[in-house]
């Protein structure tokens, strides 16, 4: 089985080197490449320096600006379908997403085209997140399946796996969104083709290290970028 997973950095030096030192423990085959965006703080060239103690599984995609989560998953992509990767990964660099769990997405694509880790599918599944964070991320659920009517429970996972064809037949360079609803219209584009999705259930931590990306501005996004879905697609 040919895999990577993709890791999109901006400012997430404190939390790189534990992340690359546990993928391997879980997914021992599975390769990485790291995306950074110019990180201010060094996560660029610590990248690098991990690259070159695992140059056989271990890569790094340099970007030269903060552009959008969207647009560095999309610059990825098109770099790993040059090669020979049967199946793509997505996950958070700040040990959010924990890589004990990418032995299930593994398992699970072989029978889908699309796997969705979800905090949600079992209850509740977060850890030292504040009610705030909790009620706005369930009501972002609510809300994203109410305007997709995608049969997700956690339609804003950023812990996905996807099978190359999977990724291939939906048009991703031709996505308008660059912030964290990108997560979204991804999915969408796969459920409007008819693709085959399943759902893994993950305990999702919040970081130990740096700041969170998300804010007000990020929510407002959001909420106008799933309306414009549904106009899109």
């Amino acid at each position: 089985m040919r895999a990577i997973v993709l890791i999109p950095t901006f400012n997430e030096r404190a939390n790189l080197a534990e992340l690359v030192d546990k993928v391997p423990q879980f997914a021992p085959a599975l390769h990485m490449l790291i995306v950074d965006d110019n990180s201010p703080d060094g996560t660029g060239e610590l990248a690098d320096e991990l690259a070159r103690q695992d140059p056989e599984r271990l890569f790094v995609l340099h970007r030269p600006k903060k552009e959008g989560l969207g647009k560095a998953y999309v610059a990825a992509f098109a770099q790993v379908l040059q090669q020979d990767y049967e199946y793509i990964l997505q996950m958070d660099a700040d040990l959010s997403h924990d890589p004990l769990y990418l032995p299930r997405f593994l398992e699970a694509i072989g029978d889908h085209d699309l796997v969705v880790g979800s905090r949600y599918l079992q209850g509740i599944s977060v850890v030292n997140w504040n009610l705030k964070r909790l009620v706005l991320s369930k009501l972002a659920s609510h809300y994203v399946r109410f305007i997709t009517r995608m049969p997700l429970s956690d339609p804003t996972s950023g812990f996905i796996c996807w099978r190359r064809a999977a990724l291939e037949s939906i048009g991703f360079k031709d996505v308008f969104s660059i912030g964290y609803v990108f997560l979204v219209e991804m999915k969408y584009k796969a459920y409007r083709k008819g693709l085959r999705f399943a759902e893994t259930p993950i305990v999702f931590v919040e970081r130990k290290h740096g700041h969170s990306k998300l804010g007000w501005r990020v929510m407002w996004e959001a909420i106008w970028g799933v309306l414009r879905l549904r106009f899109k697609y």
